[in-house]
């Protein structure tokens, strides 16, 4: 394969020249040019590669869609090389440095950053449609006692549908805010409940005097209290978490949530299918495998013989490494320091970040990891977070689909408004038998 290109082409000629690559098929010993945009090449016009007439022409076969753009993005930017990492052009550090969540999530649906007087409003919208149906809650209860808290999400917020049947109007862009609305607003509510019943206490109410992260904490933590106050510290950590998961490009579950959207479905059957990916284990659930590592080490002595167990193939790093970021997460420099404050406020420092943090340190010393490109990423500190707030494993992906509802339905309304996309149906190489003659059962030996 022989590839041409040309320099960007001026304003002038830009209709008659652009950047291209030519295809030389070996097997006929033709060529054919196709267009390079943005750095790619439409996967279409490989079909044009064909050794015969009747030939279906050629695919491109690529597991994991590792290396396929499967749409036009103005959400999130991401360097994995780098470790930069951006919503609408805006670094996360300085978002979580300065911003709250609500605020974020209003750069993820809108593009821009809210005035004051367009926060006041998105922030009293999404106060005021916390509460969910009674109905809900009834529903709710219908899970066992040791339901798992993700299944009990999943189901609630699919459930939601049939409580908001209006939502598959979703060419209606009034439709479409409500609705994102609602998703953003609910969604801790739900997790809250699922955190109650899976201890078997009652459901406490949103309390809408209360910050978007800190009424999440009451509605987990609140007793025979009046009135239950956060502790300012613990309500910041976790809005900095909230702001760190809002996003990740097109992630496993982000691409669930369009490849489901794209059949044109109302946003809560879409984003309870991002919480189904996000619930296995490489996925959402990758911060309570680093807490058990960190609970198997044990010791920070330990350490140096856990670490020549990976290299010998017998132990495996969790938290370490990723399949975009071949340099530091930014994310987890900021969530070291959050760990920080979380601790502060308990009282009592995770002897588990000890072993955390002197993990980190000669990890990133060993030419074995330097060369394979191996650094923290989020998962390595927030399990450590979630269990200084006193949280089951159960809920550390729970705590992960709230975050990122925000950038789910910004992806899904990205999508339903995008005229290029189609529905989702990747091809297969098909490689069971052909042809086969069918035998009756009695004839079947």
């Amino acid at each position: 394969m022989s590839t041409e290109t040309q320099a960007p082409a001026t304003s002038q000629g830009a209709d008659e020249r652009r950047d291209s690559i030519t295809v030389t098929d070996n097997r006929t010993g033709r060529s054919y040019e196709m267009p390079i945009t943005d750095g790619t090449v439409r996967g279409l016009d490989f079909r044009q590669v064909k050794v015969s007439d009747d030939d279906f022409g050629l695919m491109l076969y690529d597991p994991g869609y590792a290396n396929v753009a499967a749409c036009r993005s103005s959400i999130t930017y991401l360097d994995g090389d780098r470790g930069i990492l951006q919503y609408r052009g805006y670094p996360i550090q300085d978002l979580a440095q300065s911003s709250t969540y609500l605020e974020v999530a209003y750069l993820l649906i809108h593009g821009e950053l809210p005035t004051q007087a367009q926060l006041d409003e998105w922030t009293h919208q999404i106060t005021i449609h916390t509460f969910v149906h009674e109905n809900v809650k009834s529903f709710m209860q219908g899970f066992r006692h040791d339901a798992h808290p993700m299944g009990m999400l999943l189901g609630s917020v699919g459930a939601l549908s049939t409580f908001y049947p209006d939502a598959n109007e979703i060419d209606d862009p009034e439709n479409r805010s409500i609705q994102t609305i609602r998703l953003i607003a609910k969604m801790p509510t739900l997790a809250a409940f699922a955190f109650r019943h899976s201890r078997g206490q009652p459901y406490v109410y949103p309390d809408n005097d209360l910050s978007y992260a800190g009424n999440f904490l009451a509605m987990m933590y609140k007793m025979t209290e009046l009135k239950y106050q956060p502790d300012p510290r613990l309500e910041r950590a976790l809005d900095v978490l909230f702001i760190l998961h809002a996003d990740h490009e097109q992630n496993c579950s982000t691409s669930s949530v369009r490849g489901i959207g794209s059949s044109r479905v109302d946003p809560y059957s879409a984003i309870a299918g991002g919480i189904g990916a996000l619930y296995g284990p490489l996925h959402g659930g990758a911060n309570e495998a680093v807490l058990r590592m960190l609970h198997r080490i044990g010791r920070r002595e330990n350490i140096p013989d856990f670490l020549k167990g990976v290299e010998e193939g017998k132990e495996r790093l969790m938290g370490f490494g990723h399949r975009v970021y071949k340099n530091f997460d930014p994310r987890a420099t900021i969530i070291k320091s959050a760990a920080e404050d979380v601790f502060a406020v308990t009282g009592k420092r995770n002897p588990m970040l000890d072993i955390a943090l002197e993990l980190e340190r000669i990890a990133l010393e060993d030419e074995y990891f330097i060369k394979r490109k191996l650094y923290p990423n989020v998962d390595f500190y927030s399990g450590l977070i979630y269990e200084a707030l006193g949280l089951p494993v159960e809920m550390f992906p729970v705590m992960f689909a709230i975050g990122r509802t925000s950038g789910w339905v910004a992806n899904w309304l990205e999508q339903v408004q995008d005229r290029e996309q189609r529905i989702a149906r990747p091809r297969q190489i098909y490689t069971g038998q052909l042809d086969r003659r069918y035998v009756p059962v009695e004839q079947r030996g």
